[in-house]
């Protein structure tokens, strides 16, 4: 919140402080960026008036002074506390907004000409005559700061410059490894070898000299740290309802694509799994109860479309019978609920996010993604996602509850569960270090592992899979005297082999 210090306890402008201070705080937009300061509200306490009045403005943002006919109390010095806070202000480089009562400067006080005159020199003041006018001055004052400051806009979110952020705050080897994949993925112009900066401004990333938004939550050393809500928030839970104590939680920082695959694999990991025969191929067929490219296609939505002014963050919630997906969002005028489930045109909330997103194959650009989560859900036998707007919008992806050929969601998920479904055999685990052995054939990278479960984030992988299956023993590396090799290895391990065939 921006700090408001409204200044002058003098007499002549109490009413005016206050309407000021219910307005701001009963004004729908202002409200969410301003706590207004007022001397009166200050309780009593030990301290000197002019030390506790300077030390406000020295924490404040914006300085509001209010200039009448009255110069008000004077100090030993002979100045006033309004002329000492407008110093201090100065001083202290605050942005100043200065409102001058009525039109005849004759009648006022000769030291508050003094003062009016030396504000003038110092920056534009504004006129008003009462109560009214004050108001809608100051309210189209604050307005047009919070616009130069970025904090609102007539533009998308994405491509206004991010505030306090400079180039140097983003990660150059974030920037190629992205030009390395559009290149891959989509056959993107620049070449691999094109220069950060020449990226970033044919993204549309940069104004002026700033990175913008966009560029900050695309490739930010720490995007969070300008844009804290950004992260996605992720828990897991036994039961249908929200409750405590939550098994897992987990709340993921990074850049967009960074929360995407972090958010994906975490689901991934608490949802079952079936793991098939090696009777038709080296590598053992899998598939999960929800198809990742439906939890994908949900948790990119959010992250891509979401309203980033909001103070909220990106949910993903995991029940026992459903996942929820919920970013704080809107439809676009355009759409509704019932269209998402039918082709639709691409309406991005947030087009200079989107388009790298679709550079890298996050996302599609022609809008069929809610259709393709629909066609996949039925592929797989589940019912279709359901679309809500419940203070933001909702994406409620259905599990697989068939007790007789995927077991019980309600019950223990750590026994074989054998059937039959094309031939293959079908194993669950709920431990993501035991997954691991249900893939691991002879000795295999992490790559290739990570592959076979078909999760993305490396740091993921290597903290809920790879060391727990070392720590337990399950695995074991081929350099053990190497462990950060390129040419790094994994194998089970007796235990590990016993473990798969549950014996442990």
């Amino acid at each position: 919140m921006l700090k408001i210090f409204i200044s002058s306890v003098q007499k002549e402008f109490a009413r005016e402080r206050k309407a000021l201070q219910t307005y701001l705080q009963g004004d729908a937009l202002l409200c969410r960026f301003f706590e207004v300061f007022l001397f009166e509200d200050v309780p009593a306490a030990d301290h000197r008036a002019d030390e506790i009045y300077l030390d406000k403005v020295r924490q404040c943002d914006l300085y509001i002074g209010l200039l009448g006919n009255e110069y008000g109390y004077e100090d030993a010095e002979g100045v006033s506390p309004t002329e000492r806070e407008f110093d201090q202000a100065t001083l202290a480089r605050k942005h100043r907004l200065i409102f001058v009562k009525g039109m005849d400067d004759s009648a006022r006080h000769p030291k508050m000409q003094q003062f009016i005159h030396k504000v003038s020199d110092q920056l534009i003041r504004r006129r008003f005559n009462d109560k009214a006018e004050l108001i809608a001055s100051v309210y189209a004052a604050l307005v047009n700061y919070l616009e130069d400051g970025g904090f609102i806009r007539n533009g998308p979110f994405d491509a206004t410059f991010c505030r306090n952020a400079v180039i140097d705050d983003l990660d150059e080897e974030k920037i190629s490894y992205f030009l390395r994949r559009a290149r891959r993925a989509r056959a993107f112009a620049l070449d691999e070898n094109a220069d950060p900066r020449e990226v970033l401004i044919h993204l549309s990333l940069l104004d002026g000299e700033h990175p913008t938004n966009a560029a900050m939550l695309l490739f930010g050393k720490t995007p969070q740290r300008f844009l804290p809500t950004s992260e996605i928030k992720c828990a897991h839970f036994h039961g249908i309802d929200v409750a405590k104590p939550i098994p897992s939680h987990q709340v993921y920082k990074g850049t967009v694509f960074e929360l995407v695959d972090q958010a994906v694999d975490f689901v991934m990991s608490k949802i079952n799994l079936w793991v098939g025969t090696r009777a038709q191929s080296v590598q053992a067929p899998v598939q999960y109860e929800i198809p990742r490219e439906v939890v994908s296609e949900a948790i990119v939505n959010a992250v891509a479309h979401r309203d980033y002014t909001s103070t909220g963050s990106v949910q993903v919630m995991l029940f026992a019978d459903r996942l929820e997906v919920w970013n704080p969002g809107d439809l676009p005028a355009a759409l509704t609920l019932a269209m998402l489930k039918k082709p639709h045109g691409s309406f991005p909330a947030n087009p200079l996010i989107a388009e790298p997103l679709y550079l890298t194959q996050y996302i599609e650009r022609m809008g069929t993604g809610t259709r393709d989560m629909v066609t996949r859900c039925h592929a797989a036998n589940l019912p279709a996602p359901e679309f809500t707007l419940t203070d933001g919008f909702k994406v409620v992806i259905r599990r697989d509850l068939h007790g007789d050929l995927h077991g019980d969601l309600h019950g223990d998920l750590h026994g074989d569960l054998h059937g039959d479904l094309g031939g293959n055999t079908l194993q669950v685990s709920d431990a993501p270090e035991e997954r691991l052995l249900l893939v691991l054939e002879g000795e295999m990278s992490r790559q290739e592992l990570q592959n076979a479960l078909s999760l993305k984030n490396t740091d993921y992988f290597r903290l809920t899979y790879i060391i727990p299956a070392l720590e337990k023993g399950y695995i074991e590396m081929t350099l053990p005297d190497k462990p950060n090799s390129r040419l790094q290895k994994y194998r089970l391990t007796n235990k590990g082999k016993k473990r798969l065939k549950r014996e442990v």
